[in-house]
C-alpha cells in the first residue's frame, strides 16, 4: 500500500533536534537582521513555556504518587530520599567550593573599580525585593513555604516545592490505606497517562518557542553585548564545562553508563535547554526518557523533582564566581569567616529557588544580604550578561538532574542494566 501525501511528508519532516537548530538559526537571523520585527514574535516563547507550565505541575504530581505508592513501603522511600538528598548537598557543596576556590585563586574582577550609583540600585531593585522571599523568612519561613494553603493553589501557583510536598503526603497516605485507596490510585495513574500524551504533543511546539526566544534575546542584547564581561561568562562556561566532563561524566562512569552515549541520548532536551535557557519545558520528556533507558519509575519520580528544588549546582558555581566577582570589583576584602558565612547562606538560599523570576539575580541578591560589605546595587553588573549565564546554568542545572536518578538508581541497585545497554548502544 502506498503512503498517503500526508505520511510522505511526515518522513520528510527533519526530527525535533533538527527543527529546534534550524528554529535557532533563524531566530538569529531575523534578531540581527531584523530586530524591529523581533517583540513582535515574543509571544510565541510565551506561549510555549505557558504551555508547558500548565500540563507540568499536574504530571509531577502524578509521577510522585505513583512513584511512591509503587516503592511498597514507606521504608524504601525514607532510604530512597535520603540518598537521594545526601548525594544533592555533596554535589551543591562541592560545586560551590570549586567555583569559590577557582575565583579568588585567578583573581577575577581585580581592576574593574566598579562603584555602583543610586540608578543602579534602583535597576536591582525589583530583583532585591523577590530576594526577600528567600532570606528574611529564615528557616521558618522556608520550611511554612514548603505547605500550600489549599491543594488547588500549589498547583496555580506553579510551586514545585509545594506541588512536591503535597505529592509526597498523598503517597505516603495511598500507600498506607491499601485497597480502600486503589480506585484513587488508578485515576492517578489514567491522569499521568493523559498528561504524559499531552506533553508529547505540546513539545512539538518546541521548536516555535526557541524561534522566538532567540530572536528577541538576540534583537534585545545584540552581538557585542556577549563580549561584555567575557572573562567572567568564559570562566562560567569553563567551570560548567569541568563540572559536566569530570564531575558528572565520573559519576556516570561510577553507575555503568557511557557518558558520551548518555550525552547523545539528551540531545534534543539539550538543545532546547540550550536556547530557551530554561530546563523546565523538558522535565516531563527527561523523566519519560529515563524510565525508557531502564531506571525504575519510582526513582525517577522522587528523585527527579525533588533534583529541580534541591539540586542547582550550576546555580551554586555562578554564586561562587559571583560573589567572589563582585567583592573583587568593588575593592572588599572577605576574611575567611565571611566566606564560610557566605557558603553557607548560599546553600540556604538556593534551596527551592527554582521558578523564582530572574532566579540567579535573585538568589545572589538574598546572599548578599549576609556580607552587608559588598553593596546589593552592584548586582547592575551582572545583569547585561544574564542571559547568557543563563545559558550554561540550565544547561549544567539539567545535566545534574539527568545524572542524578542514575546515580541514585545504581546506588539502590534499581535499574535494568539490559535495558540500559540496548537503549544507548543506538546513540
Amino acid at each position: 500500500m502506498s503512503k498517503t501525501p500526508a505520511g510522505a511528508v511526515a518522513d520528510r519532516m527533519p526530527g525535533l533536534f533538527m527543527q529546534v537548530v534550524i528554529a535557532t538559526i533563524l531566530g538569529l537571523l531575523v534578531g540581527i537582521y531584523t530586530p524591529s520585527f523581533a517583540p513582535d514574535i515574543a509571544w510565541t516563547t510565551a506561549l510555549f513555556l505557558r504551555l508547558i507550565i500548565m500540563a507540568v505541575g499536574p504530571l509531577m504530581f502524578c509521577i510522585i504518587t505513583m512513584g511512591i505508592v509503587g516503592a511498597g513501603s514507606l521504608k524504601t522511600v525514607g532510604r530512597l530520599g535520603g540518598k537521594a538528598l545526601l548525594y544533592f548537598e555533596a554535589m551543591t557543596t562541592a560545586t560551590l567550593v570549586m567555583a569559590v576556590g577557582t575565583a579568588m585563586l585567578l583573581g577575577v574582577g581585580k581592576g574593574l573599580s566598579f562603584t555602583p550609583t543610586a540608578e543602579d540600585a534602583r535597576m536591582v531593585a525589583a530583583y532585591n525585593t523577590n530576594a526577600h522571599l528567600l532570606h528574611d523568612g529564615g528557616i521558618s519561613g522556608f520550611l511554612l513555604s514548603l505547605i500550600p494553603k489549599t491543594p488547588i493553589s500549589a498547583f496555580t501557583d506553579g510551586n514545585i516545592l509545594q506541588i512536591l510536598f503535597f505529592a509526597i503526603l498523598t503517597g505516603c497516605c495511598l500507600s498506607q490505606i491499601g485497597p480502600a485507596g486503589a480506585p484513587v490510585v488508578q485515576l492517578i495513574d489514567s491522569v499521568s497517562t493523559l498528561f504524559s500524551r499531552m506533553m508529547r504533543f505540546i513539545i512539538r511546539f518546541a521548536p516555535l518557542g526557541v524561534f522566538g526566544a532567540m530572536a528577541t534575546t538576540t534583537a534585545r542584547y545584540g552581538l557585542g553585548t556577549i563580549f561584555h564581561l567575557a572573562g567572567f561568562v568564559t570562566l562560567y562556561y569553563f567551570l560548567i564545562a569541568v563540572f559536566i566532563i569530570f564531575f558528572l561524566g565520573t559519576f556516570l562512569k561510577l553507575s555503568g553508563v557511557n557518558p558520551i552515549h548518555f550525552a547523545r541520548y539528551f540531545r534534543e532536551e539539550i538543545a532546547i535547554v540550550l536556547t530557551t535557557t530554561t530546563s523546565d519545558a523538558v522535565l516531563p520528556s527527561l523523566m519519560e526518557k529515563l524510565e525508557q533507558m531502564g531506571v525504575e519509575r519510582d526513582v525517577v519520580g522522587f528523585v527527579v523533582p525533588a533534583g529541580y528544588s534541591f539540586n542547582l549546582d550550576a546555580l551554586s558555581i555562578y554564586l561562587g564566581l559571583a560573589l567572589i566577582f563582585l567583592a573583587n570589583a568593588i575593592g572588599t576584602h572577605l576574611s575567611i569567616g565571611q566566606i564560610a558565612v557566605m557558603l553557607v547562606t548560599a546553600l540556604f538560599t538556593s534551596k527551592g529557588a527554582h521558578g523564582v523570576p530572574g532566579v540567579a539575580i535573585v538568589v545572589l541578591a538574598a546572599t548578599l544580604a549576609s556580607i552587608p560589605s559588598i553593596p546589593v546595587a552592584s548586582l547592575v553588573m551582572l545583569l547585561a550578561v544574564d542571559w547568557f549565564i543563563g545559558i550554561a546554568r540550565a544547561i549544567g542545572n539539567f545535566a545534574g538532574n539527568c545524572v542524578a536518578p542514575v546515580v541514585i538508581g545504581a546506588w539502590e541497585n534499581r535499574i535494568d542494566r539490559e535495558r540500559l545497554k540496548q537503549t544507548l548502544s543506538i546513540y
